[in-house]
């Protein structure tokens, strides 16, 4: 979670201040770059499975939180300029109804099996 004291944002905030003055935002190849030196600085010459698991939670997290606040709300603002997609979770999209009568089918196959078809 990324939402830390006021006091550690402020003792943070100058030093990753000053990195994104430099980085070049059009090379995702730089991004890509201090991330990676950030990850690395954390194992300081001792890679354990712990740290490993620690940090691979953290940029999951990071991730997770950045479509939850940025994403998400941008896609749903296209969403309401552009039309739904998804049929199947529109009001609009017309809904199949089956009644037992109607259903001659065989009893369906359940979750993997129905996907994969095994």
């Amino acid at each position: 979670m990324p939402y830390i004291d006021q006091e550690s944002r402020d003792e943070l905030d100058p030093q990753i201040d000053k990195l994104i003055d430099q980085i070049d935002y059009t090379n995702m190849g730089e991004i890509n770059y201090v991330v990676t030196r950030l990850c690395d600085a954390l194992f300081d010459g001792e890679i354990r499975y712990g740290k490993i698991n620690s940090l691979i939670g953290a940029l999951e997290c990071a991730k997770l939180e950045l479509y939850r606040r940025v994403a998400a709300p941008y896609e749903d603002s296209k969403i309401k300029s552009n039309g739904e997609v998804y049929r199947s979770i529109s009001p609009e999209a017309p809904k199949a109804i089956i009644t037992p009568e109607d259903d001659n089918s065989e009893p369906r196959k359940s979750g993997y099996k129905w996907f994969f078809g095994s």
